[in-house]
């Protein structure tokens, strides 16, 4: 039928019958009207039903359910599906059939949320893929739109490869498989990575069946961990572990790979049952052991810079995967043991001293300490017995003070050697670590690179002096400083001192002495080889009263020898005449008693 007879009229239409409303062809208006209604459908508000996308814009989809006038759908409520297109049939829900514009009010959203529950769980039993839109970003993964049901899509299952920017998936349609539902909580799990998973299997099987140990393949950097590097072989994983990337020390993989580099990498082991891959990077290139300047060899000197340390030594890479070795004991000369990282750091540059070279074992030893003349060749010379010198005090025991006047020459103090006058029970009362000390050497021993020190040898020996001061029954004022078991030591006079037992701390009224207190005491004992004074409080007025009881009793026995004189000489008979005897033995007498 052409244009022009499609829109001309017909010939023979009785338009003033139509007008009155007469018979038309044999039907009245109202039969008419009646049969035009009857081929509409009736639509009840609240129901879901099945429509026809007549008409779509950018902003609305025009949906015909058969009904007297269409319903307008908002496009976003088909965002999930953007292949929509006119004469689709999508399921509506209807709001109102008739709204106060006369407007059938339609909702393509609540259609789905009324049936979503049952159409998920179908989806779950039928192994159904369906298609979602993720919505948004949510913890450890995404939020999807599934038949109006928000579901949660995980970071693991968007894709089989580690996903780095998730934001690129926002408003993205993709379909999905549902792989769990919690029916009390209406929760929903979906997937995307399911569906290329079973694919991807197929494409591992082959792929590993055709791997062989030593052959050689192109990966591209699927992911960077702390101990390795996945490497994606096309369909099939296999990692390189951080020791297998490079001959020499790596800290981390992102050293020597970046994110999505292409590279050949060799197959060290695989396992079919566990679909492992051992993959290698270094393998690919020549030892640099191999590569080693032939020419080098024990007593050269080299160049390098410290890798790793460690307490016993510092790894040093003098060529790119080569390591020596410098062990604590060849850093320094010094004999006091002391940790690696007191004398080195990760990233310094060193020269060393080859000390041992073996290319088999391809291992190497170096030194340090070699580049530096020993300090122990010209001992003698430099610390004669005698000099003085200041020292640094590095370590202490119970029986002295280990020093250091140099790095390498190392001496001790003995305990007995730090004071003339104080009894030092511990180094520590005397000195500290770290602290600077002048010394006297008082002998070397060269074999065991050992000096002999002596700090109070710097001084006059005050005992010469004690001597004549602290003299065996001198007094002395004196205070209580201590009291140990055995007694107490005083502190006497030009700072010495003495030490008094419990019996001879006993006061005059029988108290005994106590801390702090002054008192006078006799010295009863003095040792000037062993530097000891033994003094005694109780034996000042125990030697006065002895003194006293003496001095009685020579009276006393002085008056009896008097009185037998005189009774004696009263005794004599008297004579007419002296004899010259009897003057001589009354002189005697007399002589005898002047004395007494």
């Amino acid at each position: 039928m052409t244009e022009e007879l499609k829109n001309s009229p017909i010939a023979d239409f009785d338009w003033d019958a139509y007008e009155k409303g007469e018979n038309l062809a044999g039907k009245s208006r109202e039969e008419l009207t009646k049969t035009y209604d009857e081929s509409l459908n009736t639509v009840k508000d609240r129901e879901v039903i099945e429509g026809t996308v007549i008409a779509l814009n950018k902003r609305e989809a025009v949906v015909n359910i058969g009904y007297k006038s269409d319903g307008i759908i908002p496009i976003n409520e088909f965002r999930y599906n953007p292949d929509l297109k006119v004469g689709d049939k999508v399921e509506v829900y209807v709001e109102n059939p008739e709204d106060k514009k006369g407007q059938l009010v339609l909702s393509h959203r609540k259609a789905r949320a009324a049936k979503s529950w049952e159409r998920i769980n179908q989806a779950l039993e039928n192994n159904e893929v369906i298609k979602g839109l993720i919505t948004s970003r949510t913890k450890g993964g995404m939020i999807v739109d599934v038949f109006g049901i928000e579901a949660f899509l995980p970071g693991s299952q968007i894709d089989v490869r580690p996903i780095r920017d998730y934001d690129i998936f926002v408003g993205k349609t993709m379909e999905f498989k549902v792989v769990k539902i919690n029916q009390e909580f209406k929760n929903v799990v979906v997937s995307h990575k399911a569906l290329i998973e079973a694919e991807l299997e197929q494409q591992r099987r082959e792929i590993i069946s055709k791997l062989e140990k030593g052959q050689v393949l192109e990966g591209t950097v699927k992911n960077i961990t702390n101990y390795g590097v996945f490497i994606d072989l096309g369909g099939v994983d296999g990692l390189i572990h951080i020791t297998d990337l490079s001959w020499g020390r790596v800290s981390h993989p992102s050293e020597v790979v970046q994110l999505d580099q292409k590279l050949n990498v060799v197959i060290l082991e695989f396992d079919n049952e566990k679909k492992r891959i051992a993959l290698g990077l270094k393998q690919l290139m020549p030892h640099p052991w191999d590569a080693l300047d032939p020419e080098l060899k024990v007593g050269d000197k080299v160049h390098g810079r410290v890798v790793v340390m460690a307490e016993y030594g510092a790894f040093v890479e003098v060529a790119p995967g080569v390591e020596g070795l410098i062990h604590v004991s060849e850093m320094s000369w010094s004999q006091h043991l002391r940790s690696a990282q007191d004398f080195m750091k990760v990233g310094d540059e060193v020269d060393a001293v080859i000390l041992t070279l073996d290319r088999e074992d391809r291992k190497m030893s170096l030194g340090v300490k070699q580049l530096k003349k020993d300090p122990w060749e010209d001992i003698e010379i430099k610390y004669p017995v005698g000099s003085r010198h200041t020292a640094k005090v590095r370590n202490f025991t119970n029986f002295g003070v280990f020093v250091e006047i140099e790095e390498g020459v190392d001496g001790l103090i003995h305990i007995s050697d730090l004071s003339w006058t104080k009894k030092v029970k511990h180094p520590s009362e005397f000195t500290q670590i770290g602290a600077d000390i002048e010394v006297q050497v008082l002998e070397i021993d060269k074999d065991n690179r050992r000096l002999s020190l002596g700090h109070k040898q710097l001084e006059e020996n005050p005992w010469d002096v004690f001597e004549t001061i602290f003299t065996v029954g001198s007094v002395h004022e004196g205070t209580i400083v201590e009291m140990v078991e055995k007694g107490a030591v005083v502190s006497l006079p030009y700072g010495v001192e003495g030490f008094a037992t419990p019996k001879h701390l006993v006061k005059e009224d029988g108290s005994q002495a106590k801390v702090d207190e002054k008192l006078n005491f006799k010295v009863i004992e003095f040792n000037k080889d062993s530097k000891r004074i033994i003094l005694s409080h109780s034996r000042i007025f125990e030697d006065e009263s002895k003194a006293e009881r003496t001095e009685a009793r020579k009276a006393r026995k002085a008056a009896g020898q008097k009185r037998q004189a005189e009774e004696t000489v009263l005794a004599t008979p008297a004579i007419e005449k002296t004899t010259l005897g009897d003057l001589a033995a009354l002189a005697a007498l007399k002589e005898k008693l002047s004395e007494q």
